[in-house]
């Protein structure tokens, strides 16, 4: 049976891949950082999944998760945070924990992934956003935290091809998620005339494309946009 770790497991997009991999047999681990309310919702829907706190920018965290997991055959490095603001109103603070958690979390999950991947091959499987593709007004830490994430995915995709272990990026378009709340259905509506397929992703849409770059064995490096057209 293969062994998944999905951070930022409790919610969204996160719960939606730890649900849809628990229904394909995969024995499945979330991580969550502070939100010990969505992680007891979580944990009462999701029969079956380990829950694991853990700050993913925290590298004495990963080491003891991963130190925890007898082995791994995929990775979904899908925690993240998210800032909306101008860049001028940012504090460098403000943006070393954004870059700290989106890239950081990346790299260090990664990291230690891959050394229970040496002898077997695996998955990584990242998630980034259309926004680190184009980049999103008032959102350019986030668009920089997810672009270094896409720039990541291929160079790690490269270095790890020789052992057997993919990695490979979702890139989601506007997904109806916990991120999507400060927007009016008004807004929503408006954002949702700007996208070809006419309206917002689902974080169901989002974790099969994940299942399917995770299974895939001849896929690395890529980049699989789930935006509905938002971004071609």
């Amino acid at each position: 049976m293969k062994r998944a770790l999905v951070t930022g497991g409790t919610r969204g997009i996160g719960f939606e891949v730890c649900k849809l991999l628990l229904e394909k047999g995969y024995l499945v681990t979330a991580l969550y950082s502070k939100d010990e309310e969505s992680a007891k919702q979580a944990k009462a829907r999701l029969k079956g999944v380990e829950f694991l706190r853990a700050d993913v920018s925290k590298e004495k965290d990963i080491k003891r998760v991963f130190e925890e997991i007898p082995s791994l055959d995929l990775l979904v490095n899908n925690a993240g945070v998210e800032l909306y603001k101008l860049a001028q109103d940012t504090a460098f603070e403000e943006w070393r924990h954004v870059m700290d958690v989106n890239a950081g979390g990346a790299f260090l999950c990664a990291k230690h992934a891959v050394k229970k991947m040496l002898d077997k091959g695996g998955s990584i499987v990242n998630i980034s956003s259309v926004w680190g593709q184009t980049g999103g007004s008032m959102e350019s830490v986030y668009s920089a935290s997810k672009g270094a994430m896409i720039a990541f995915t291929k160079a790690l995709a490269k270095e790890l091809a020789p052992m057997n272990v993919t990695v490979n990026c979702v890139s989601p378009g506007v997904i109806d998620t916990d991120m999507m709340k400060r927007f009016s259905a008004e807004e929503k509506r408006a954002l949702s005339e700007e996208i070809p397929l006419g309206r917002l992703g689902t974080p169901q849409e989002v974790a099969e494309a994940v299942l399917f770059l995770a299974e895939h064995k001849y896929i690395t490096g890529e980049v699989l946009s789930v935006n509905g057209g938002f971004y071609m």
